[in-house]
C-alpha cells in the first residue's frame, strides 16, 4: 500500500511540475505587444531610413525577395524600426516592405520589424511643370493618407507610427512645400480616427520636417497653426544635416585659429565634434521652442545622415565634408549621443539609392548609405563585418564585405581636411 501511495505522489509532483514548467515556457514564447511609446526613445530598438531601390528610376521596384534580403541585413544590424516615405499607388514600396516583414515573422520567431509609415504629402501643381500653389494643398494627398491608415489597419502589429508628410513645411521644398495648416489638417484627421476607434489608439502620428519648420530657425515659422500642431502630434520628428551645412551654413565647419597648428587628422576629428554639437544645437532649439507650446511633447530625429562620394558642394571642390572616414566619426557621434539620451535618431540612410540623382552618378544624394549598391560596408560598419553579423547574409547575391577591402589606410587617402575657402 504504501509502495502504491508513493507511486501515486511522485506522479502527481511530476504532472505538477511538467504543469508549471509548460506555463513558464509558454510565458517565455509569448511576444510583448510594443507600441510606439515603447520603442521610439528605446536605444534597444535602432531606428533607420529605408529605401530599397536599387535602380536609376524607381519604375524598377524591389522585388519582395531583395526587401527580404535588405530587412535581414538591417536586422543582423540591431535596427528595429525603418522609416519609408510614401504609400502612392505607382510606388508600392512601403506596401511591399510591409508584406515582407509579415512574411519574415512567420518564417522566423525570433524576427521583429516595426515601421514609420510615411504619406507624401504636396501643395497643389506639386511637380506638374506649373506654378506650384503652397497655399493650397494638392488633392492627391487626401489618397495618401487613405492609404496609410489602410495599411496601419491591414498591419498593426508593424505599423507604429505614421508620418504626415516629409519636408513639407520648409520653405526650400519649392516643388511641392504646404502651409502647416495642411499638415495640422491630416493630423487632427488621424487623431480622430484614433478616437473613433478606426485606428489603434496606440499608432503614435507626427509630421517629419526640418529643424526650421518645428520652430527651431527662423521665428517666420512659428505661425499659431504650428503651434496648434505640436499640440495636435503625439511627438515632433525634427530633420538635422550638419552635412549640408558644411556649405550651406559653414561657420561651424570653418576650422578655429587655435586648432591652425593641429595635425590634419586632429583637424577632421574636432570638425566632427562640431557636426555633432550643430546636431546638439538645432535639436535643442527645437526642443525649446516646442517645449514652451506643450511640455509634454517629446523629440525625435526623423533623419539625419551624411554622405560618403560628392562631386558638388561638399566634394574636393567644397566644403570637403564627404568620405566614409567622417561618415563613420558622426555615425557614431550620433547613435551614442541619442542613444544614451534616449533619442530615437532615423539615421539617413541604410543603403545607397541611385535613382535620386539618376543623371549625375557621383551626386551626394546617391550615397548617404551605410551599405553601397556593391554590398560593402562603408566605414562605420565596419565592425560589424568584423562581429560576423553578416554571415550568411547577402545583398543582390553578393556577401557582404567591406569598402576599400578593408583597408584603412587606403581609405584615408580620400580623406581631406574641412574647408570653407571656396566660392559658395
Amino acid at each position: 500500500m504504501k509502495s502504491f501511495l508513493k507511486t501515486i505522489l511522485t506522479v502527481l509532483i511530476l504532472i505538477v511540475g511538467f504543469g508549471c514548467t509548460s506555463k513558464k515556457e509558454i510565458k517565455k514564447e509569448t511576444k510583448v505587444e510594443m507600441t510606439a511609446k515603447d520603442i521610439l526613445g528605446n536605444s534597444d530598438y535602432l531606428a533607420i531610413s529605408y529605401g530599397g531601390y536599387r535602380e536609376k528610376s524607381r519604375e524598377l521596384q524591389p522585388t519582395i525577395t531583395q526587401l527580404k534580403e535588405d530587412l535581414k541585413l538591417m536586422h543582423a544590424m540591431g535596427i528595429r524600426i525603418i522609416r519609408t516615405y510614401n504609400v502612392q499607388p505607382e510606388l508600392p514600396h512601403a506596401a511591399n516592405i510591409l508584406k515582407a516583414i509579415s512574411q519574415l515573422k512567420k518564417e522566423d520567431a525570433s524576427f521583429n520589424m516595426y515601421v514609420m509609415l510615411g504619406a507624401w504629402i504636396d501643395c497643389l501643381n506639386a511637380w506638374t511643370g506649373l506654378e506650384p500653389d503652397h497655399n493650397i494643398e494638392s488633392p492627391q494627398n487626401e489618397g495618401e493618407i487613405a492609404r496609410a491608415v489602410a495599411l496601419a489597419n491591414q498591419y498593426p502589429d508593424i505599423v507604429k507610427v505614421i508620418a504626415v508628410g516629409n519636408e513639407a513645411m520648409v520653405k526650400w521644398a519649392t516643388s511641392y512645400y504646404v502651409q502647416p495648416s495642411v499638415i495640422l489638417k491630416w493630423v487632427n484627421h488621424l487623431q480622430n480616427l484614433k478616437q473613433k476607434g478606426e485606428l489603434s489608439k496606440d499608432l503614435w502620428i507626427t509630421s517629419s520636417d526640418d529643424f526650421s519648420s518645428w520652430g527651431g530657425g527662423d521665428e517666420s515659422y512659428r505661425v499659431k497653426d504650428l503651434e496648434d500642431l505640436i499640440k495636435a502630434v503625439d511627438y515632433v520628428s525634427m530633420h538635422t544635416y550638419p552635412y549640408h551645412y558644411s556649405h550651406y551654413a559653414p561657420d561651424y565647419w570653418k576650422i578655429p585659429e587655435n586648432e591652425q597648428n593641429l595635425s590634419d587628422l586632429e583637424k577632421i576629428d574636432n570638425a566632427m565634434l562640431r557636426a555633432l554639437e550643430k546636431s546638439k544645437e538645432l535639436f535643442n532649439e527645437v526642443s525649446n521652442f516646442v517645449k514652451s507650446i506643450d511640455s509634454t511633447k517629446t523629440i525625435h530625429i526623423g533623419e539625419t545622415g551624411w554622405a560618403t562620394i560628392s562631386s558638388g558642394h561638399y566634394g574636393e571642390n567644397g566644403s570637403r565634408a564627404t568620405d566614409q572616414y567622417k561618415q563613420g566619426l558622426y555615425y557614431k557621434h550620433m547613435r551614442n549621443w541619442t542613444n544614451k539620451q534616449g533619442i530615437s535618431c532615423f539615421y539617413f540612410e541604410a543603403f545607397d539609392e541611385q535613382w535620386k540623382d539618376a543623371n549625375n552618378p557621383l551626386g551626394s544624394e546617391n550615397h548617404f548609405g551605410l551599405i553601397n549598391l556593391k554590398g560593402e560596408a562603408k566605414y562605420p560598419i565596419w565592425d560589424l563585418v568584423d562581429k560576423g553579423v553578416f554571415k550568411g547574409l547577402t545583398r543582390n547575391g553578393n556577401p557582404i564585405i567591406k569598402t576599400y577591402k578593408g583597408d584603412k589606410e587606403a581609405l584615408m587617402k580620400d580623406v581631406l581636411v574641412p574647408n570653407t575657402d571656396y566660392k559658395h
